[in-house]
């Protein structure tokens, strides 16, 4: 808009002074088309705009043939189809070519659409960025839910938009409200419109359970009808705009609290839009008594997810692993999660419960877990040690036997015997141990103390320790060493085979 002095300066210098379309425009500081709006809409002619031949000019018929029958067709792709045939000029000039000789179709109007106290409430998801918690990045959106007739309005932020949040949303906004409304609208969600041809809807399963709880109807927007849902989008926009607009937050849960605050506070006492009178806190007041009541308990939101269990006591769960006890590997278990809690079940049975963690590649262990499994594999290994001594040196059953009865260290002997093992031999460990036990001695260091000396007085330099590799087949190998007059005996078998 223009101030009506300056239109009047404009109609003034065209007529009366008789200046062209663009000296008034040079001389009063206005665009042209500006000065030609002024005398169209005075009913004057707009003056001696002169028409310059174009080099679009024969391709104008093209253009518009094309577009009478493809209204659609994008500028680009019909400036290369003019090209082809000869066009020398630039897209950008061309792009207001088309612009021009597009047809318009006339605007869609939209009935204003009214609702009755509690009959209606809309739902939507809003997106507002990410949130960095350790090394993962979570996509933080709100949860908005607005009443129709009172514009009063619900917030939680959650980080992600999965089923289980969408339920968690409802059941908060109902306790929040303390009452349901008749019928909710939706968007084609995917949590809540599994699949749609035309008239005919595939509602989420799981919704419809959460319809049938609280007694609403699910209802979804028409397709390309935007302002059935226009009240739940700008409620959106002004939760953008007054609320999260450079706010600052500690964690979740405090931002969580400041929208509850905000709703109860700022947003309630705005005027309401249907009556400018009275404050939205006002208008829900009278609207409450007449929505549904809530349930005695509240919908189950937990997440519920079969996962299986490896070799190593973890279940994987939300990017992060959980631990469980040792005795359920290689089983399929189910997690149950809340907001704040993991619980593993092996049917009924709950065997792990953890805090949730919502970082990534996290291991969340319970002690007790790892402590029972270290004690497991530690006697598994004292077990597997006295079978390879038992082999290899068989006197060391007496051994054990004898220090079992005077209350020994049954693992640091077997530890040491293996030692001793590795670096004597079977057969020599074998005969300390029976010597050991002759002189009534049955004890770790009085077989190191034979070995050693029956070593030194052989004139043999002390043992040296073999590093193997971790690996039992080699580790627990024995070999039993045997007389070499064996080879003797192969060698004159072979001289007696006749040539």
């Amino acid at each position: 808009m223009i101030p009506p002095e300056l239109a009047g300066e404009i109609l003034r210098l065209y007529h009366a002074e008789k200046w062209r379309v663009g000296t008034v425009a040079a001389q009063l500081g206005v665009h042209h088309s500006t000065v030609r709006r002024v005398l169209a809409q005075a009913g004057l002619p707009a003056g001696e705009r002169s028409v310059r031949s174009s080099i679009a000019d024969p391709f104008v018929p093209f253009i518009v043939e094309t577009l009478e029958k493809y209204p659609k067709l994008c500028a680009s792709r019909l400036y290369e189809m003019v090209k082809g045939r000869g066009y020398p000029g630039g897209p950008d000039h061309f792009r207001a070519i088309v612009a021009r000789h597009r047809p318009r179709s006339p605007a869609e109007a939209y009935m204003r659409l009214r609702t009755l106290a509690g009959e209606q409430a809309q739902v939507d998801w809003g997106h507002f960025g990410k949130l960095a918690i350790g090394q993962a990045l979570r996509p933080l959106m709100g949860f908005v839910v607005v009443l129709s007739y009172s514009r009063h309005i619900f917030l939680r932020f959650y980080l992600g938009g999965a089923m289980a949040n969408f339920l968690r949303g409802h059941v908060a906004a109902f306790e929040f409200y303390d009452s349901v409304p008749r019928v909710v609208l939706y968007d084609n969600l995917r949590s809540a419109v599994l699949e749609r041809r035309r008239d005919a809807i595939r509602f989420h399963p799981t919704l419809l359970e959460l319809a049938a709880h609280y007694r609403f109807e699910p209802r979804p927007v028409a397709v390309a009808r935007g302002n059935e849902k226009g009240r739940v989008e700008r409620a959106i926009r002004f939760v953008r705009d007054s609320f999260f607009a450079a706010r600052t937050w500690s964690d979740l849960d405090d931002l969580n609290a400041q929208a509850r605050e905000w709703c109860l506070g700022l947003a309630a006492g705005r005027p309401c839009p249907e009556d400018r009178t009275r404050t939205v806190r006002e208008v829900f007041a009278e609207e409450r008594p007449r929505m549904l009541s809530l349930p005695e308990a509240p919908f189950p939101t937990a997440e519920r997810v079969g996962v299986r269990v490896g070799k190593t006591p973890y279940v994987r769960f939300d990017l992060n692993d959980y631990s469980v006890p040792h005795t359920h590997v290689r089983r399929t278990l189910e997690v149950v999660a809340t907001l704040d809690t993991v619980r593993v079940l092996d049917r009924n049975t709950v065997i792990a419960e953890h805090q949730r963690c919502w970082d990534r590649r996290q291991q969340i262990e319970n002690p007790a877990h790892i402590e029972a499994l270290a004690e497991y594999k530690g006697q598994a290994r004292e077990h597997r040690g006295i079978d390879r001594l038992h082999h290899a040196a068989p006197n060391s059953q007496g051994l054990f036997v004898e220090i079992a009865n005077r209350g020994g260290n049954l693992g640091a002997t077997t530890s040491g015997l293996l030692r001793l093992l590795d670096r004597y031999g079977a057969r020599a460990l074998d005969e300390a141990v029976a010597t050991a036990l002759a002189r009534n001695a049955p004890h770790l260091g009085a077989v190191r103390q034979i070995l050693d000396q029956r070593r030194h007085a052989k004139g043999k330099p002390p043992p040296v320790a073999i590093s193997l590799p971790d690996d039992p087949r080699v580790r627990d190998l024995v070999v039993k060493p045997h007389a070499l007059t064996t080879y003797d005996q192969i060698e004159k078998e072979e001289s007696d085979v006749p040539e």
